[in-house]
């Protein structure tokens, strides 16, 4: 018998008793059906989805900070199960829904994220081509400011369920104006001039905001995607406001706009293989950076761990330098010197330092679960030196992670303290190069007080331990059945007040609370009609500077 012929035999001996034992093995279970919902609810659930959850899940709901929702695993779990989860949230940092969603939208949102995902459609270039508008054209705008507010210090504050940001004179604590905008706006950032304001709405909108008019103008508007995060501009010399970079989450890519016009130029797929070498079709662009010591961003890409710096010297021929880092990229923020960027790979629980004068990924740091640092915290530590905080979503602590290669070599990219936190569930972690107070939130928890309160540590005394305030209290606002979430502190341009949102029920009153850092008693409270579930916060003059 030849070789070939000896090998079909064993072939075939070997199917048949595989064959014979799947016969005498038990059948497994059949998975369960996804259940049935109308067409209706269905689509209300999907905008709720989109709205609310797509953030942590992905529109795909294959899971990043938040879990893996499709329905291999959520039929697991069940209807009764689910519901339960969303009504009454997670210590991982999931708020409980039952005073945002009724009864009915937690059952069909239960219902909904059992079904199969639908795919939204590709945004390209002929897409955003259509969608952009210039309102004001270059020449039609103002030559010199047109009002006398002290545009260092205002704030672009989200106002996050009427699509709208409104922006606040901090001298007066008087709303200067309100701007419509997209959905939920995720961030402003500010033109390296000051001038102009971008701010970019989950529903993809970006709109350009030019200061310099009497009231807050929208010049231009452009549509990047189906949902979007990140934005940033141009800020090396010579390309100062000449170019904005804007990261989506679906579809997954990133644009290149002109500065002053919002005019696409560019855009490049992020789609690829994971540092694992496994492919995702849902890479999403996380936080953006600009370098003001390159011609460069920095984008993040979370599903892959993959860091881009991106040369814009010349974007017909893009120059990309890719950094192999860790899944789950979120947001971060410079140190102190500008050279070395940290930014969160949350769910893999590690932080990566990338020096952007090599090019090259500086460490990994292992901390504990899921960091969440905004941009972080920049301040120097009287044992440790210079360092770098992040807090979490899923630990009670802020971390900080020494930031000094040169005179504290031994402390450089190492943890070099926990400092203990009144919750985990946070979001934000702030101070200011003027102040010596470490602020923390923690508007993620479930338990109200430890939402509606702060940590805040004294700088030169950490050993002291931290002292809670509870920051919704001093907003008098009345009690109704949602949490008044505090969320996003955010330093005034003199970094003597700091300023945290009330993040209360889309139909309740909300507030921005403001303390004097100093004393830390509240100094004033803002409140207004117009002033709805207001979230984030951006200094322009600390925005514009990277100032945290």
């Amino acid at each position: 018998m030849s070789k070939s012929s000896r090998y079909a035999v064993m072939l075939a001996a070997m199917t048949l008793a595989a064959g014979s034992a799947f016969a005498q093995a038990p059948a497994p279970a059949a998975p369960a059906a996804p259940p049935t919902m109308t067409k209706e609810a269905k689509a209300a659930s999907a905008k709720a989805y989109f709205e609310r959850c797509a953030g942590c899940h992905g529109i795909l709901r294959k899971g990043a900070t938040g879990k893996n929702l499709e329905p291999e695993a959520t039929l697991k779990l069940g209807q009764a199960r689910l519901e339960k989860i969303i009504a009454l949230g997670t210590d991982g940092g999931m708020v409980n829904y039952d005073d945002i969603m009724s009864k009915d939208e937690i059952r069909d949102m239960a219902t909904y994220i059992q079904t199969t995902p639908d795919v939204p459609p590709e945004w390209g270039m002929k897409d955003m081509k259509e969608s952009w508008k210039v309102h004001v054209p270059v020449d039609k705008r103002p030559t010199k400011p047109m009002n006398t507010v002290n545009l260092k210090n205002v704030f672009s504050v989200t106002l996050r369920d009427t699509g709208e940001v409104a922006m606040i004179d901090g001298d007066t604590k008087k709303i200067w104006g309100i701007v419509k905008t997209g959905y939920a706006v995720h961030i402003s950032r500010v033109s390296f001039s000051g001038r102009y304001v971008y701010v970019i709405g989950r529903d993809g909108r970006l709109d350009l905001v030019d200061l310099w008019f009497e009231k807050p103008t929208a010049v231009a508007t452009i549509k990047v995607g189906i949902d979007a995060r990140s934005v940033d501009t141009s800020k090396f010399k010579g390309y100062e406001d000449k170019y904005a970079v804007v990261g989506s989450y679906w579809p997954p890519q990133y644009a290149i706009l002109d500065g002053l016009t919002l005019e696409p130029k560019k855009i490049v797929s992020t789609r690829s293989q994971t540092v694992d070498g496994e492919y995702h079709p849902e890479p999403r662009v996380a936080s953006i950076v600009s370098s003001q010591a390159k011609p460069e961003w920095v984008i993040n890409i979370k599903e892959t761990g993959l860091i881009k710096l991106v040369d814009y010297t010349d974007i017909k021929n893009l120059k990309e330098t890719t950094i192999e880092s860790a899944k789950f990229l979120h947001d971060g923020g410079w140190d102190a010197t500008k050279r070395y960027f940290l930014v969160a790979a949350n769910n893999s629980n590690k932080v990566a330092v990338v020096d952007t004068k090599t090019g090259k990924l500086a460490a990994l740091v292992d901390t504990k679960a899921r960091p969440h640092p905004g941009r972080g915290a920049n301040f120097v530590h009287p044992k440790h030196g210079p360092v770098w905080a992040t807090s979490h979503l899923g630990a009670e602590v802020i971390t900080l992670i020494g930031t000094d290669p040169v005179k504290n070599k031994d402390k450089a990219w190492k943890v070099v303290e926990e400092l203990k936190m009144h919750g985990s569930g946070s979001l934000f972690v702030k101070t200011h190069p003027k102040s010596t107070n470490l602020w923390a939130d923690a508007p993620l928890m479930p338990e109200p007080d430890k939402a509606e309160s702060v940590t805040v540590y004294d700088i030169k005394n950490l050993g002291k331990g931290p002292e809670t305030i509870n920051v919704a209290k001093m907003a008098g606002l009345p009690e109704t059945k949602a949490v008044k979430r505090v969320v996003h502190g955010e330093y005034n341009e003199t970094g003597d007040e700091i300023w945290f949102s009330i993040w209360a029920g889309k139909t309740d009153p909300s507030a921005i609370v403001v303390i004097d850092d100093k004393t830390r008693k509240m100094k004033t409270v803002i409140k207004d009609p117009k002033l709805i579930t207001p979230t984030g916060k951006f200094n322009i003059y600390n925005t514009q500077h990277d100032i945290y």
